[in-house]
């Protein structure tokens, strides 16, 4: 392989085909592919929107000449035959979370400004989806005009369930044999090795107490994030309780006072710097007197478990040389059938296990009048950041940025933890000159650079190339 000439040829290609692929990526944002089982049917098992997306992301991979499959509904994958079957995969998504609020641009179109693409997928993951499948479109132009095949098949993976349970994946290896490497272009530059074990877990008091001193508890949006915003409706006179920072205290008639906690909220496998807002809730109630000996254990539980994040208060703390601390927060605090029902979300290292975390969490339920049981274990996942695979990554990473690349572990998971062999590398890069108007993935006006994207093409094609030869 003459690289100076690769290098030259992939300058030319990304020039001649960037308007398609900005196009193709418009085409793929403009549909709303959020999960939706509600609307469920066979063949769509993620809902009519997610599969629209599927479908349009399917026809884009055929056009670009690739081998199309689709797997039922729940994924499907585009190949570019090789001399031998076994086959080296990226695999990107073409779900996408729910657009929220907050958006300045149109979130279900990309919008160009200044050298940036906004839009809800651009970043995460349709924007970096369209760039798997241009990079197999080189390829497959090359193959065309030589007849000479790949060594082995380029099979580009098209997610459809990324952002909930990635249970897309689990249909995909139960239908086909692992790939020898996978990469997924949905993470950060320079490239992740590592990912902590995710775990969630649900407490849930015995008996019903809602209704006595607490009407109601509701916090927080998702299991995953730590609680923002916590609201209680309490038996009080809402003139005659204390003020205190970041509570708001309203009467709501019939002798009841509804008290919000407002916190600061972040990714649960990021909690540094936030501040959750159910034990801002909790030590208000509890210090104001509002708590009855019912609800008491569960309201003093969620305060113990909000004291830190790292799982000292509950006894779960732990940490290894790769992955660094174990993380625990707590997510939503709901009213359910008379019972309060809190969730936690742990991302832990090798030196514990979901076992061991139940174990202890289920301890303290017991002594706080609760019941409690796992929701999601996924082990830690890690690939050695020396193998060849990775470090054909990491130099050709340097090679076009001039920047030391080096492989980190993350406490987020994504589809790389899924496979045996993988790695989750980039497109996405921190930029202090990035204009404030560009938002980040999963938040109102969702961006990226251009410039970053047309990069990451070539990165990824020479990658390839690369990875070709080992």
């Amino acid at each position: 392989m003459d690289e100076q000439q690769l290098k030259a040829d992939v300058d030319a290609f990304v020039d001649e085909v960037w308007e398609d692929v900005v196009a193709d990526i418009r085409t793929l944002v403009k549909i709303e592919s959020v999960e939706d089982l509600e609307h469920a049917e066979p063949g769509k098992p993620w809902g009519p929107a997610a599969n629209d997306a599927l479908v349009a992301a399917e026809k884009i991979a055929s056009r670009l000449g690739l081998e199309v499959t689709d797997l039922d509904g729940y994924i499907g994958y585009g190949d570019l035959p090789g001399v031998s079957e076994d086959h080296i995969a990226t695999i990107a998504h073409t779900d996408i979370v729910p657009l929220g609020l907050g958006w300045t641009f149109p979130a279900l179109d990309v919008t160009r400004k200044d050298g940036y693409l906004i839009g809800r997928g651009v970043l995460d993951d349709k924007g970096p989806f369209v760039l798997s499948l241009y990079a197999a479109h080189f390829f497959a132009r090359q193959v065309e005009a030589t007849g000479r095949k790949l060594p082995y098949t380029l099979r580009c993976i098209i997610g459809n369930n990324e952002e909930t349970a990635m249970a897309d994946v689990k249909h995909y290896l139960k239908c086909c044999p692992e790939p020898l490497f996978c990469f997924s272009p949905d993470a950060d530059f320079p490239l992740i090795c590592g990912e902590k074990g995710v775990y969630q877990g649900e407490f849930r008091t015995a008996e019903p107490v809602a209704g006595g001193s607490i009407v109601e508890l509701d916090g927080g949006t998702v299991a995953n994030a730590v609680c923002g915003l916590a609201t209680a409706v309490v038996r009080a006179d809402a003139s005659a309780l204390p003020a205190a920072d970041n509570i708001e205290v309203e009467a709501v008639g019939n002798g009841l006072a509804r008290i919000t906690a407002h916190g600061k909220g972040g990714h649960a496998s990021l909690p540094a710097g936030t501040v959750n807002a159910i034990g801002l809730l909790a030590r208000y109630l509890l210090g104001a007197g509002l708590v009855d000996d019912a609800a008491r254990p569960f309201i003093e539980l969620q305060a113990l478990l909000t004291e830190d994040t790292d799982g000292t208060s509950s006894g779960i703390a732990a940490h290894d040389e790769k992955f660094g601390p174990l993380t625990c927060v707590e997510g939503t605090a709901r009213t359910v059938d008379g019972h309060f029902v809190q969730t936690i979300d742990s991302r832990y290292p090798t030196t514990t296990t979901g076992e061991a975390i139940t174990a202890r969490m289920s301890e303290i339920a017991a002594a706080h009048g609760c019941a409690f049981r796992a929701l999601e274990d996924k082990v830690p996942f890690y690939i050695d950041p020396e193998c060849d695979q990775i470090r054909c990554l990491l130099d050709t990473y340097g090679e076009y940025t001039g920047k030391k690349a080096e492989a980190f572990c993350i406490g987020g998971g994504t589809y790389a933890r899924k496979f045996k062999r993988a790695a989750a590398f980039g497109p996405h890069e921190e930029n202090p000159d990035e204009p404030a108007w560009v938002g980040m993935e999963h938040g109102p006006d969702e961006g990226v650079s251009e410039a970053d994207l047309k990069r990451a093409l070539k990165i990824y094609i020479v990658s390839i190339a690369r990875l070709m030869e080992l």
